[in-house]
């Protein structure tokens, strides 16, 4: 199953926990997480009774058989994800990594897509893949002599087509659900349509996919087993959580439109850092000013004041400390564009965290503070 969207890991190193560096493809970092072994043991398990029909005589070697299979089957799904990748670069986005995991493969892609003709074909190129895959694997299978070559390639072809039809399916967080996604997208015109329509997809999926033992015998003569209920309950899991993880995200996209940092801008006073405290307050308010900036001689700002760090001066001290002691340094992050909004203006605030920020108009002139409080606010009401 696969995901190309956007995934964080917490390592220095940028890789998460359990996972490890395998190499690249066309500089991109693969990755293999230590689920990984599970599911190739289990492979290797569901292989050897068909590996001892074809090869009686391996005796325990029918498991490296089978687990050389499951690195074969994850070298094609690793082709399905970089498909994935590089058509997420022709349509100019940074590629982070793609990691191999127990259900499949997932593509971490940097930004979200700007129309619905992207979201489409990157997340379309991946099920055609595998299916071109499984076509190819099935026309070898006729020309393959009888042995453990063509059980491998049939299982690879079955496999193959298997991934592709399956990720077809209209549901977050599979591919299906994306394609899905950009067809109510480019219906409506509002991406959040299109995935609160595609995570509601994906939570049919989880349901089918946990009932499937029920059905199983009556559809396939083929009584479910204990291991058919713990599968069934892991991909529907999986398919749950992240349908309903891209639902969350769409609404809170939603609302991300009214952040527009020119609107909640405050109105600022200007004056140098060796003004006594209690006097810079005071022409604030005088001014009606929301917020104050420290600037050199020259008018260049420096500092913008923590609205905490001053409440939590004593009046009485403020006539003889000069504001800079609650000023805080204009270092890199906290001078923002005054027309930042959106998306944008939230992954600024959340690169260099502060409670303050200082808008500049295009020709670098100060234009106002702009205050965190003020965007949870406006975020909450929108």
């Amino acid at each position: 199953m696969s995901e190309p969207e956007p995934r964080t890991g917490p390592e220095a190193s940028g890789r998460p926990p359990g996972s490890f560096r395998l190499g690249t493809i066309a500089g991109i970092e693969v990755r293999i997480t230590s689920s990984w072994f599970l599911v190739a043991a289990l492979i290797a398990f569901v292989m050897a009774p068909r590996v001892d029909e074809v090869q009686p005589d391996l005796g325990a070697w029918k498991y490296l058989v089978g687990f050389t299979f499951a690195v074969v089957l994850y070298l094609a799904v690793l082709l399905h994800e970089a498909s994935h990748a590089l058509m997420a670069r022709r349509y100019g986005f940074q590629v982070e990594a793609i990691t191999l995991h127990f259900l499949g493969g997932m593509t971490a892609i940097k930004g979200e897509t700007r129309t619905p003709r992207q979201e489409f074909w990157i997340a379309v190129v991946g099920p055609l893949t595998s299916i071109a895959v499984g076509a190819a694997a099935l026309g070898l299978w006729f020309v393959t002599p009888d042995g453990l070559l063509r059980m491998a390639v049939e299982g690879l072809a079955g496999a193959n087509l298997l991934i592709g039809a399956l990720n077809l399916v209209p549901g977050l967080p599979l591919d299906g659900g994306r394609v899905l996604k950009a067809a109510v997208w480019g219906a409506t015109g509002r991406a959040h349509t299109g995935t609160l329509a595609a995570g509601w997809g994906g939570r049919v999926v989880a349901v089918l996919a946990l009932s499937w033992p029920l059905w199983q015998e009556r559809l396939l003569d083929t009584p479910p087993e204990v291991l058919d209920f713990i599968l069934a309950f892991v991909i529907a899991a999986f398919l749950w959580s992240g349908a309903s993880s891209a639902m969350t995200s769409a609404r809170v996209r939603r609302k991300l439109p009214a952040l527009v940092a020119r609107n909640l801008a405050r109105r600022t006073l200007a004056v140098p850092g060796d003004l006594p405290l209690a006097e810079a307050v005071r022409r604030a308010q005088e001014a009606e000013a929301g917020g104050i900036v420290t600037v050199t001689t020259a008018g260049s700002p420096v500092g913008v004041v923590n609205e905490e760090a001053l409440r939590a001066t004593p009046v009485d001290r403020r006539p003889w400390v000069p504001v800079s002691t609650v000023a805080r340094t204009l270092d890199k992050g906290l001078q923002l564009p005054v027309d930042i909004t959106g998306e944008e203006l939230v992954r600024a605030i959340n690169a260099h965290p502060a409670a303050e920020y200082l808008l500049v108009d295009g020709n670098g002139s100060i234009y106002g503070v702009l205050a965190t409080a003020d965007v949870d606010r406006a975020f909450r009401e929108a």
